[in-house]
């Protein structure tokens, strides 16, 4: 992680979004930030869950809901969808080339939040590094 004096120390850019049409950061979180899209992606990467039915045990998630994320990571370029012609049908999620470039962000977005709300996230309320929080599972 870098420390206050490294920011603030950074070159900055002020000219930088002069020829941008969208703010990366921003349009990232627009693509992985909807609502149960970066926790689907966490269960294809680390439980590597591929159908329709085990992305239902994802807490407050509803097919409906489900069908719409999973059609938007499509059309985003962030998972396929490969249908199996067996009766009854099979269908399978995987992740595209996009999808596991995502991982170390969703790794920075743990990281982020073990170290600065490690109250809310861990019944002890310890602060974990990622690989940390690996290990003990």
């Amino acid at each position: 992680m870098a420390s206050k004096l490294e920011i603030e120390s950074a070159p900055k850019y002020p000219g930088a979004l002069e020829n941008v049409k969208q703010c990366p950061i921003d349009f990232t979180s627009q693509v992985i930030g909807r609502k149960f899209t970066s926790v689907i992606l966490r269960n294809m990467i680390y439980l590597n869950q591929k159908r329709f039915n085990e992305f239902l045990t994802i807490q407050g998630i509803n097919p409906k809901t489900l069908s719409l994320r999973l059609k938007e990571m499509q059309r985003n370029g962030i998972i396929g969808r490969k249908v199996y012609a067996e009766t009854p049908i099979k269908i399978e999620y995987f992740l595209t080339e996009k999808g596991r470039a995502l991982q170390p962000v969703l790794e920075q977005m743990m990281e982020f939040s073990m170290r600065y709300y490690a109250n809310e996230i861990f019944k002890d309320g310890a602060p974990r590094t990622v690989p940390e929080f690996f290990a003990s599972g």
